[in-house]
């Protein structure tokens, strides 16, 4: 029974490899990250796993970035189109998962087009499309963990940038775009950002190199984004305290309601920032809350850097107010819209075009 058992699990990979279109559209919550590992396992790397994906933003209320829910590999036929899976299980061992693994790992597919590193793979769209499906594992649960640890960073990155790709394909929608203010703002400054149909321009001041829009669908949910740039800067300005203090200038002045003497600035203890890649450049993205002087509050994104062909610093900026909603998702979008942000020096001609046109 045993070695029937074994030869049984073995084939069940190649099945789910084979009888799956890896077309279909991956689906289940876009924060959720399905965990197959055995029980005992689990356990012993549940605070690892807990402290690399369930990482806590403040909303202001706390929400994780990912939640972790582990499946037993006996459930796996109804998780395998799921969008973000993890395999864990020590190699050679005599449990399910392991033996489930190394199949997996065995299988051409996996084989020729998973990335390794450090003894875990990663295959995009295996069983579903713009799925991503992670395997750890090493000779113990022990160098499993301490995987982990070391690659902690590039393995939420890697969920994190593939949750935004599906996010931004959800929410662009070539039939509605906005493409007569892009095409004004290529035409008049030189640069778009993906323009909603449910936000306009409510905010326009030339002379001050500001521009905010705003969601204008929602009477119980707020949504901004301003785009500010600086002409002949240097990449001097990137630097936090500057960031703030220009922020907080920005929306003294600018999201003020007529009559209202409140004023809106950074939660200093709850704003963090960190260097990254923005479209090839160097930035800093600052992550945290906004409070009002009349005690409102809510989260934002802001992403700052310096164009060299240019010579502008760019600071882009999206913030939400919902005290009745979960914000964590909110973010996200404000996060993909902002990311939709290019140059006229990164567009196509045809693209130019075509906005232009749009414009006129």
């Amino acid at each position: 029974m045993r070695k029937s058992g074994f030869l049984l699990l073995l084939v069940i990979p190649f099945i789910l490899v084979s009888c799956e279109d890896p077309n279909r559209p991956a689906h289940g919550p876009e924060d959720e990250i399905i965990v197959v590992a055995d029980s005992d396992e689990f356990a012993a790397l549940k605070s690892t796993l807990d402290s690399t994906f369930e990482k806590i933003i403040f909303t202001p209320q706390p929400e994780k970035l990912f939640n972790l829910k582990r499946v037993s590999l006996n459930n796996i036929e109804n998780y395998q189109t799921y969008k973000n899976i993890i395999f864990i299980a020590p190699q050679n061992s005599s449990s399910k998962t392991s033996r489930f693994v190394d199949a997996l790992i065995d299988t051409e597919k996996i084989l020729k087009s998973a990335s390794t590193q450090n003894s875990f793979y990663q295959e995009y769209n295996l069983w579903a499309k713009d799925q991503l499906v992670v395997i750890l594992t090493a000779p113990d649960i022990k160098q499993i963990e301490n995987k982990i640890i070391q690659n902690k960073d590039h393995l939420l990155s890697a969920f994190r940038n593939i949750s935004d790709k599906r996010l931004y394909e959800s929410l662009y929608d070539s039939k509605y775009e906005k493409r007569n203010t892009e095409g004004m703002l290529l035409k008049n400054y030189g640069w778009i950002i993906y323009v909603q149909p449910d936000f306009k321009v409510t905010i326009n001041h030339p002379k001050e190199n500001f521009i905010c829009f705003k969601n204008t669908s929602s009477k119980d949910m707020g949504k901004w984004i301003f785009v500010y740039w600086i002409d002949n800067a240097s990449p001097a300005y990137l630097n936090d305290d500057t960031i703030w203090a220009i922020r907080n200038r920005l929306t003294d002045e600018h999201y003020r309601i007529p009559g209202d003497t409140s004023c809106i600035k950074i939660a200093y203890n709850n704003c963090i920032y960190n260097e990254v890649t923005f479209n090839g450049k160097y930035a800093l993205l600052s992550q945290g809350l906004w409070e009002s002087s009349n005690k409102m509050e809510g989260p934002f994104v802001n992403y700052t850097f310096f164009d060299e062909k240019t010579r502008r610093v760019y600071m882009l900026d999206g913030s939400i107010y919902a005290p009745q909603y979960y914000k964590r998702n909110l973010i996200q979008q404000m996060d993909v819209i902002l990311q939709s942000f290019k140059t006229k020096a990164e567009l196509s001609k045809d693209k130019q075009d075509e906005l232009l046109e749009a414009a006129d």
